[in-house]
């Protein structure tokens, strides 16, 4: 199978092309660079991979929760280059590619990523044969007060997260339950194995239909509450 997959959730730009069994990626800086350098990048990438546009199969990208901004570049790049080329799109959650990121540690995975303002977004997946249930959709979380899935009572699970040098210690209670914390970011590499079934079971979708996935409506404090 042919796909991109784009992510622009967090400060670090993600990218990755599949060709069969091969895979390239690219990482850099992302949050504000990421509309300028995200075109040029995902062509070289292309390139690299001697694989025009049209000849992918689809377009994978990060929907969301993440850094509005960054969001809005990715779905905007990704529904452009889709219609230019006539391809359907994924749009994949951003805090499910955490749990792929990790799954070899453990099939429960509470997916935590910054959101700023002293909150974080989060999420709880469980994998099976059948592949990934989300027991939690993605919400806004004060860090301190992560709730676990009631079936996960008594089990091992993973916090994969990019905010454990924040709020390591507000974390603590949550781990205390008999979690394994692990560093973990969105990666399209590990989108490109989540977009692959999801193209499998026909969820692809038109530009048009493909939007971003916002959990938080307020973006800023106000000069009182900074």
């Amino acid at each position: 199978m042919k796909l991109l997959a784009i992510d622009c959730s967090t400060d670090r730009l993600s990218l990755a092309v599949a060709h069969g069994d091969q895979r390239w990626h690219h990482e850099g800086a992302g949050g504000a660079q990421a509309s300028a350098v995200l075109i040029p990048a995902i062509m070289d990438l292309l390139d690299t991979a001697q694989l025009p546009l049209n000849m992918l199969d689809a377009i994978a990208f990060g929907r969301g929760p993440g850094a509005f901004t960054g969001l809005r570049t990715a779905c905007a790049v990704a529904q452009g280059l889709a219609l230019g080329a006539a391809l359907p799109l994924l749009p994949i959650d951003t805090l499910l590619l955490l749990g792929e990121a990790v799954r070899a540690q453990s099939p429960r995975v509470l997916s935590v990523l910054d959101a700023r303002m002293g909150q974080v977004y989060v999420a709880a997946y469980s994998h099976s044969a059948e592949g990934w249930r989300c027991l939690q959709a993605p919400s806004l979380s004060q860090p301190e007060a992560l709730v676990l899935p009631a079936e996960w009572q008594g089990q091992g699970f993973v916090l994969a997260s990019n905010a454990h040098a924040l709020y390591s210690n507000a974390f603590s209670a949550c781990l205390a339950q008999g979690g394994v914390a692990i560093e973990a970011w969105p990666q399209a590499q590990a989108m490109l194995t989540l977009a692959e079934r999801a193209y499998a079971r026909g969820e692809g979708v038109s530009p048009a239909e493909a939007l971003p996935l916002y959990v938080r409506d307020k973006v800023a404090l106000t000069s009182a509450e900074r």
